[in-house]
This record gives structure tokens, C-alpha cells and sequence, in this order.
């Protein structure tokens, strides 16, 4: 008998393709899950035991989330879900964010604070770059350090990269060593209020301002108070809308440094990243909130999965975070990291004060 005419066994049951990439995303997910849960009951405790959260659940999640990935590896099956717990499901909250904003308030510093943010991401890019190029860095990898510091991070660096031809190496040395102060940042920052007589307010502009990247800017505000929270999650996307002009800036001035170094796997250069569509949703939420067309009844429900949504991403967040991978980076990349941020800081000080923002 050939082989066309054996019987055939029963085909395997095949899942459909977006079920089949939910089921991989699972695991992921139910970790982030399970230490968000955790750092919610431990901000509990802390409520019941001291009249007030000492360290409140946002950071908490982060901080747990550091801690579980220090002594224990996830396994590779979790890896997809925890990277979208702290991606998209992030820009799901800040998108839904819009809907409990202010508008009017948060908009009080009037038109100068938007020019004030385009200045400060100029001069912290100048300020930046200039920093990693007197430590000898190479010219891609202090672009990409500056990038990353002045605007929003590893979104920065990742749209910057095959722009400028960068090579794998100094993407990695880029991102590595700012996820880990970013969170020293987050816990940081708060004690500047006192010394420096900052208002909520002040303090909100301050964080979004600083702060490397947008779930970090929800940490290091959000627990000072919602209005800072609220002020700095529009500073900081602000400043992530800067991201369009500077890659086009790049794009024209490296024209011939995409394929350079030969590296022909790096990511092609894409619009959309540009304007991500939850800052697109945040703004819109925002608006029709603040001229009455949304339902004042879906401020509070709206709000708290919001905050429910950002606590499983900072967890994720926390779950990324490689203490060990602070061994791999230079000398001169965490000099130049942690001078760019002071840099940034006294800058934002400045345009505080020279705004005369209260």
C-alpha cells in the first residue's frame, strides 16, 4: 500500500493564532499578578500598622518584583507575558488615566511649561551627549544614553537605534544600567520636597520631567499625591512626543548610518512609534472629560482599574530588572547616566523657578 492511500491520523488540534499567543502570554501575567497581589496586602499592612502606607503599593510592586527576579529566574515561558504586563498593559492604564485628569488644572502653567519641555529635552540631549563624549563613550552609544535620559527611555532608544546604525552592544549598555537607576530614582526623588519647599504641583512637573521612563514617572509621583501623579504623567508624555522630532532629526543627520555597521537585523525605523496611541487616548479621555461628555460616574470605577492595571505593570516592571546586569555595564556609561540625570534635575529646577510654576 503507498503512502497516499494509509489511513491518516487525526489532526492535531491547532489554536487559533491570537488564542494561541494569549495562552503563551499566561504565565507572564499570573506572575506579575501574584506580586502585584502581594505588594497591594503588604501596603495594607503597612496602612494598618502605621495609619498610612511608609512605602506605598506602587513602589512596593516594583521593589518585590526586583526581589523575586534577584533570587529566582523566571523561566523563558514567562518572559513574553511579564514584558507585555509592563507595556501593554501599562499604556492600557495611561490610557484610561486620561479619564480621571483635570484638564484645566494640570494645564495652569499655561503654554510656557510645553516650550519650557521642549527646551529642557534639548538641553538635556546637549548636556547629555556632551557628558558621554568627554568619558570617551562612542559617538551612537552617547546619542543613545542621551536619547534614552532626555525623552522616554528604552522607547527612546529603541527608535533611535536603527536610525543611527547602532550596534547591538551599545543598545544593551544603554538600557541596562538606566532600569536600575531609574528605580533609585523613584525612591529618591520624593525627598526633595522638603529641602527644596516643592507644592505637589511642582513636585508632578519635577517627576515628569526627570524621570527616565513613563512607569517610573507613575511610581515616583502617584504615591506623593494624585495631583502630582496626574501633572507628571502629562509632563512625561509630553516629553514622549519630543521622540518624533529628535529621530527625524537623527534620520536627516545620519542618512548613511542605518546599515553601517552591517548590522542588518535592527529594527526598521517606524512612524507610529512616534505618537503611541495611548498618549493619543490619555489626551482624548482627557479632553471629553473636561468639557462634560463623559459620565461623572465614570471617573471613580475608571480610576481604580487604572490603578489596578498600573500596580501589575510596575510588578512587571520590577520583574525585568537584572541587578546582575549592573556588573556588565562600564565605568563610563554609569558616570554618564548619572550625570545626565543631575543634569537634568538642576535643569528642571530651573524651569520651575523660572516659570515661576506654583
Amino acid at each position: 500500500m503507498t503512502a497516499l492511500a494509509e489511513p491518516l491520523s487525526p489532526p492535531a488540534r491547532a489554536l487559533p493564532p491570537r488564542l494561541g499567543d494569549l495562552r503563551g502570554l499566561l504565565p507572564g501575567i499570573l506572575l506579575a499578578t501574584i506580586v502585584s497581589l502581594a505588594s497591594i496586602a503588604i501596603a495594607a499592612l503597612e496602612e494598618r500598622a502605621f495609619g498610612h502606607a511608609i512605602i506605598e503599593g506602587l513602589v512596593v510592586a516594583i521593589l518585590l518584583g526586583m526581589v523575586v527576579r534577584t533570587l529566582w529566574t523566571p523561566p523563558a515561558v514567562m518572559d513574553s507575558g511579564v514584558a507585555f504586563t509592563a507595556k501593554q498593559v501599562l499604556e492600557v492604564a495611561i490610557f484610561l488615566l486620561g479619564a480621571s485628569v483635570d484638564l484645566p488644572l494640570l494645564l495652569r502653567a499655561g503654554p510656557s511649561l510645553a516650550v519650557g519641555i521642549v527646551l529642557l529635552v534639548i538641553l538635556g540631549l546637549a548636556g547629555s551627549y556632551s557628558i558621554g563624549r568627554a568619558l570617551g563613550l562612542p559617538h551612537k552609544l552617547a546619542v543613545l544614553v542621551a536619547c534614552g535620559n532626555s525623552i522616554c527611555g528604552n522607547s527612546a532608544i529603541a527608535a533611535i537605534a536603527p536610525v543611527i546604525g547602532a550596534k547591538k552592544e551599545h543598545v544593551v549598555s544603554s538600557i541596562a544600567f538606566t532600569a536600575i537607576l531609574g528605580v533609585v530614582v523613584v525612591l529618591g526623588l520624593p525627598l526633595l520636597i522638603h529641602p527644596l519647599a516643592l507644592n505637589n504641583y511642582q513636585y508632578g512637573v519635577l517627576a515628569g520631567l526627570t524621570v527616565y521612563a513613563v512607569p517610573q514617572v507613575l511610581a515616583a509621583a502617584f504615591p506623593v499625591s494624585v495631583l502630582s501623579g496626574q501633572v507628571g504623567t502629562l509632563v512625561k508624555l509630553v516629553r514622549v512626543l519630543m521622540l518624533g522630532p529628535v529621530v527625524l532629526f537623527f534620520a536627516l543627520t545620519h542618512r548613511n548610518s542605518a546599515h553601517a555597521d552591517g548590522d542588518t537585523s535592527a529594527p526598521r525605523f517606524q512612524l507610529t512609534r512616534f505618537v503611541p496611541w495611548f498618549i493619543i487616548g490619555f489626551l482624548l479621555l482627557a479632553i471629553l472629560r473636561s468639557v462634560g461628555a463623559m459620565p461623572a460616574t465614570w471617573v471613580t470605577p475608571t480610576r481604580a482599574v487604572s490603578g489596578w492595571l498600573t500596580v501589575g505593570a510596575m510588578a512587571a516592571l520590577g520583574l525585568g530588572v537584572d541587578l546582575k546586569a549592573i556588573s556588565k555595564v562600564g565605568p563610563r556609561v554609569i558616570v554618564t547616566v548619572t550625570g545626565s540625570l543631575c543634569v537634568l534635575i538642576c535643569l528642571s529646577l530651573t524651569l520651575i523657578h523660572f516659570l515661576h510654576i506654583r
